[in-house]
């Protein structure tokens, strides 16, 4: 069985609400980009880890089910989906509490309840859905 490994890189200078941090991933798409408190729990310029972990799922989840949609006979034309990612407090610190995943797909000759059902699966099954520990929902819309 064949094993992928992927990796990023964070580096951060100074105190959690004051510090600075750059994240690097191996691919170099995110090389030394900028994250902080204002990035992560305001609107400051940069990333965070809970936007990357929402584009994370929104494209493994959109990938798996390109790859379902293909393998029942059915070449979708166009998947788009957004992951929304609500954080709750808890306690002192934070928790990734739900994932909306909200897709709207253009798939020809696919009969709702089809689509329903693989689409599901898909949720269930992308990786990055089973390595989270939080409410995962789909809401879904074929053209």
């Amino acid at each position: 069985m064949a094993t992928i490994k992927r990796d990023a890189t964070a580096v951060w200078k100074g105190t959690g609400k004051d510090g600075r941090g750059a994240l690097t991933t191996q691919s170099a798409t995110l090389s030394n980009t900028p994250y902080s408190f204002n990035t992560r729990f305001g609107d400051g310029k940069g990333t965070n880890p809970e936007e990357l972990i929402a584009a994370a799922h929104a494209g493994c989840f959109t990938m798996a089910l390109a790859f379902k949609l293909s393998g029942a006979g059915h070449a979708p034309d166009t998947l788009t989906t957004k992951a929304e990612l609500s954080m709750e407090q808890e306690g002192a610190g934070w928790k990734i509490a739900a994932i909306t995943l909200h897709l709207n797909a253009k798939v020809p000759g696919l009969s709702r309840d089809e689509f329903m059902k693989l689409a599901e699966d898909a949720k269930a099954t992308c990786p990055v859905s089973k390595v989270l520990n939080a409410a995962i929902a789909l809401k879904a819309q074929l053209a």
